[in-house]
C-alpha cells in the first residue's frame, strides 16, 4: 500500500478517508479526475517487451554454436578464394544451409508455442462502475485513479487497490495473491493492523468478488498496486542459460580453442616444411573446419523438437525448446499447494452427528461401517434439510449453456453435496427472512415456512453457535443437550480442523407463533444441535502416485503454499509428501517453516534447511509464503547447485516461476500471468503430467549426449587425412 501517512487508511473512519484522498462520497469531479489521471497515469500493468518476430529469427542465428558455424563457413569460403578447386565452397554453402535451415526450424517451434504472451493486463476487468460527479459511469478500468469511488458486485473483479467505504455481505477471493483457498470477508469498518493482504476493509485489484456489493475508495492503481508490485518483481528476474546450453556451451569454447590451436600449429608447421604460405594456411583452414561440430546443432533442435512435440501429446506445451532438457535434469519441484495438489474446489468430506462421524463417499454415505445413499439416511434428513435451505448460492448457466453453481466456496460445496445426493428434488421451503453473517456472529439464518409455521435454520463457526443450542437430535429425537455433548463435539470440531477440514456447525429452531420481532436475539437462541459439517479442498487424486515416482527418479518435492500451516501439513500428510503423524515419528520430522521465519532466516541458514541430512528425510514445508520469500527459496536451492522447477496457477507465483530453472504453469486453472512467465504449461493441470515430462526429459538428455558424443567423435576421421597429409 503507498505510503499515505498515519495512521494507515484501513484505520481510519469513512470521512477521514475522504478526506485524506481528497474526494468525496459522490466521487472526483471530471476535471479532478483528468488531473489525476495526468500525474498518476493510466490504471494498466507495464506490458512486457512484445515478441518481434524479426528478433526472434535473427536470435537463432547469433548464439555460440551458430557464430561458430559462421566462421567455419566464412574460413571455407577463404580457402576457396585462395585457391579454387578445392570444393570449399561447397562446404560453405553446406554449413550455411544447416544454420539456415536450423534457426527456421527453432523459430518456428518456438513461435508455435508462445501462447500465453502479453497476457498480464487482461487478468484485470476492462471496465467498471465509477462514481463521477454524483454520477455512476461506467468507464475503461485503465481511466480509474487514486480517489475514485468505484462500485462492486458479485462476480465483478476489483479494479485496482481499495478501501471499502460500504460493504454488504462481501466475499473475495484473494487466493492468486495469496494461496490461500478460503473466501475473505470484507467490511466497511476502520480496523487495527494487521498482515496488509489480511486487512478486511482493503480490496486488491485482480481478484473477484464471489458474493455481496460494496462501494470503495481507490488509492492504488496501475503497478503500485499489490497485482502490480508482483509484476514488477517477475519482470526483474533475469533468465539464465538451461544446463544443456551450458554443457553446450563449454563443449563449443574447448572445440573452437583446440580447433584455432590446432590451425595454427599446422599452419606453422607446413610453413616450416617449406609447403608455402598459401597451402599452408588452407592446410590449417582446412583443420578448423573439419574440427567444427557442424552437425551438433541440428541434431540437438530436431532432439528437442521430437521431444517437444511428444510432451505435447502428453498434456505439456513447451514454450522453449530448451525446457525439454531442463525438465530431465530437474532435482527439486517447488510446487504451489492451492489448484496444484489440491482442487481449488471445497468438497463435503465427513459430518458429525449423534456422535457418530460420517464418511462422504462419491454417491454414498458410510455411517459405522453401513453405506447408505444421503436420501435414505432419514435420521439425518434435518442435517440435510438445513444445508439445503440456509445457503445464499446460486444456480446459474454459463455462457457455454453449462450449469453452474456460484457464491461463497463453502456454501457451493453444500449445494454440489445435496446435488450429488438427490437430495434437490423437493419442493424448498419458501424463504421468508434472513439473518446474514458477519464477523461477529461468525454465523448465519434463514428462516422458511413449513407445515403452517416458521423455522430459522443457522449455520457457523462451532464455537460461535454450540453456546446458543440447548437440544440435540438423538436417534431423530430431541433431547437436552448436556455439558459433555458439547465437550466431545468441540473436540471433534478441533479434530476436523487439525486435519485440515473447514467446519461448519448447523442448528435449527422451530419459532413460536406470536413472536414480535425476528432478530438475532429472538431467533438465535435454545437452538436444536444438528450436526458439524467438514469440508476440505481435496487433493488431486492423481498426486499422492505422481509425488511417489518423482521420489523413485530422484527428484523432491516441496510445497511453497500461502495457506495456513495446518492445512499445508494436513495436505502434505495424505499426499504422502510429510509423513503421517505418530508416536515415533512426531511433527517435528516434517518441519513446517513460516514466511516470517525465512524473511528473518540468513541465506545461510535457509541453504542448510533445503539440504538433507538424512537419506529420505523429509523436506521442509513452506506456508504463509509471500511471492518474496518463493524466490528466496528457489534462490537458495539454485545457490545449491539444484536445478529447479516451480509450479504454480496463480499471480502470487510468478515471480518465483520466473525465477526457477524451469516454471511450470497450470493451463486451465492458471491465471495468464502464471501463464506468460511460465515454460511450460500443463494443458490438463495435472500434477502427473510433470513427472511424465521429466521422463521424456530425461530420455532426451540421454539422447542429446549419445547424438553429441557421436558428432564430435565423427570430426576425428575429417582431421585424420589433414594430419596425414602433413606428416
Amino acid at each position: 500500500m503507498p505510503d499515505l501517512g498515519e495512521p494507515q487508511l484501513h484505520q481510519l473512519t469513512i470521512d477521514e478517508i475522504f478526506k485524506r484522498l481528497e474526494t468525496r462520497a459522490g466521487g472526483l469531479s471530471p476535471q479532478e479526475a483528468q488531473e489525476r489521471l495526468n500525474r498518476h497515469g493510466p490504471n494498466v500493468l507495464e506490458e512486457p517487451a512484445r515478441y518481434s518476430l524479426i528478433r526472434g529469427f535473427l536470435r537463432q542465428f547469433t548464439h555460440f554454436l551458430a557464430l561458430l558455424l559462421w566462421i567455419a563457413a566464412a574460413l571455407a569460403f577463404t580457402a576457396e578464394f585462395m585457391k579454387p578447386g578445392e570444393g570449399m565452397a561447397t562446404l560453405g554453402w553446406a554449413i550455411l544451409g544447416v544454420i539456415v535451415i536450423n534457426a527456421a526450424f527453432a523459430f518456428f517451434q518456438e513461435y508455435k508455442a508462445e501462447r500465453a504472451v502479453h497476457a498480464l493486463h487482461r487478468l484485470l476487468p476492462a471496465r467498471a462502475w465509477v462514481l463521477r460527479g454524483n454520477q455512476p459511469h461506467d468507464l475503461l478500468r485503465s481511466e480509474i485513479v487514486p480517489g475514485d469511488v468505484i462500485v462492486i458486485e458479485e462476480g465483478e473483479q476489483v479494479s485496482a487497490d481499495a478501501r471499502l467505504i460500504e460493504a454488504a455481505d462481501m466475499l473475495v477471493d484473494l487466493s492468486s495473491l495469496t494461496g490461500e483457498s478460503r473466501p475473505k470477508r470484507r467490511i466497511a469498518e476502520p480496523v487495527a493492523d494487521g498482515h496488509l493482504l489480511d486487512i478486511p476493509n482493503l480490496l486488491f485489484a485482480g481478484t473477484p468478488v464471489l458474493s455481496g456489493r460494496g462501494k470503495a475508495v481507490v488509492f492504488a492503481t496501475g503497478m503500485q498496486t499489490e497485482f502490480g508490485k508482483i509484476a514488477r518483481l517477475s519482470t526483474s528476474v533475469e533468465t539464465g542459460l538451461s544446463p544443456l546450453q551450458k554443457e553446450i556451451v563449454k563443449v563449443t569454447h574447448v572445440v573452437a580453442l583446440l580447433s584455432l590451436a590446432m590451425g595454427i600449429v599446422f599452419f606453422v608447421i607446413g610453413v616450416s616444411m617449406g609447403l608455402g604460405f598459401w597451402i599452408s594456411a588452407i592446410f590449417g583452414i582446412g583443420i578448423i573446419v573439419a574440427n567444427v561440430p557442424e552437425g551438433l546443432l541440428p541434431t540437438v533442435t530436431l532432439a528437442l523438437a521430437l521431444g517437444s512435440q511428444r510432451m505435447a501429446k502428453r498434456h505439456a506445451l513447451i514454450k522453449q525448446l530448451t525446457s525439454v532438457e531442463t525438465l530431465g535434469c530437474t532435482t527439486v519441484i517447488c510446487t504451489d499447494k492451492t489448484g496444484t495438489l489440491t482442487e481449488n474446489r471445497m468438497r463435503v468430506a465427513r459430518f458429525y452427528m449423534d456422535h457418530l462421524e460420517i464418511e462422504v463417499q462419491e454417491s454414498c454415505l458410510v455411517i459405522a461401517g453401513r453405506v447408505t445413499s444421503a436420501v435414505e439416511a432419514g435420521e439425518y434428513a434435518p442435517l440435510f434439510e438445513a444445508i439445503i435451505h440456509c445457503h445464499n448460492a446460486k444456480r446459474v448457466r454459463r455462457t457455454d449453456g453449462r450449469p453452474t453453481i456460484t457464491g461463497d466456496p463453502t456454501e457451493v460445496a453444500l449445494v454440489e453435496f445435496a446435488q450429488d445426493h438427490g437430495l434437490l428434488h423437493r419442493e424448498p421451503m419458501p424463504r421468508m427472512g434472513e439473518l446474514p453473517f458477519d464477523a461477529d456472529r461468525k454465523r448465519m439464518s434463514t428462516l422458511h415456512w413449513r407445515e403452517g409455521r416458521l423455522v430459522a435454520f443457522v449455520k457457523g463457526a462451532p464455537e460461535s453457535l454450540l453456546p446458543l443450542c440447548t437440544h440435540m437430535l438423538h436417534h431423530s429425537t430431541r433431547s437436552q443437550m448436556s455439558q459433555e455433548d458439547r465437550l466431545r463435539i468441540m473436540e471433534q470440531s478441533r479434530t476436523f480442523a487439525q486435519q485440515a477440514y473447514r467446519v461448519l456447525a448447523v442448528a435449527m429452531r422451530d419459532i413460536e407463533q406470536g413472536l414480535e420481532k425476528l432478530d438475532i436475539e429472538q431467533v438465535e437462541q435454545t437452538l436444536t444441535f444438528l450436526g458439524l459439517v467438514a469440508m476440505i479442498d481435496p487433493p488431486r487424486h492423481e498426486v499422492p502416485e505422481a509425488i511417489a515416482r518423482c521420489r523413485q527418479a530422484g527428484v523432491r518435492i516441496i510445497m511453497i503454499t500461502g495457506d495456513h500451516p495446518l492445512t499445508a501439513l494436513a495436505i502434505a500428510r495424505q499426499i504422502g509428501l510429510a509423513p503421517k503423524e505418530s508416536h515415533t515419528r512426531p511433527v517435528e520430522f516434517c518441519p513446517v517453516i513460516e514466511g516470517h521465519q525465512v524473511e528473518t532466516m540468513s541465506d545461510e541458514a535457509l541453504r542448510r534447511l533445503l539440504t538433507p541430512t538424512l537419506p529420505g528425510e523429509a523436506d521442509p514445508i513452506f506456508a504463509r509464503m509471500a511471492p518474496r520469500h518463493k524466490m528466496r527459496v528457489v534462490s537458495a536451492l539454485k545457490d545449491l547447485g539444484e536445478v529447479v522447477a516451480v509450479t504454480g496457477d496463480g499471480v502470487n507465483d510468478a515471480p518465483a516461476i520466473k525465477k526457477a530453472d524451469i516454471g511450470i504453469a497450470m493451463g486451465i486453472a492458471g491465471t495468464d500471468v502464471a501463464k506468460e512467465t511460465a515454460d511450460m504449461i500443463l494443458l490438463d493441470d495435472n500434477f502427473a503430467t510433470i513427472v511424465n515430462a521429466i521422463e521424456e526429459g530425461r530420455a532426451v538428455y540421454a539422447n542429446i549426449r549419445k547424438f553429441s558424443t557421436y558428432v564430435l567423435a565423427s570430426n576425428v576421421p575429417e582431421v585424420v587425412p589433414y594430419l596425414a597429409y602433413g606428416l
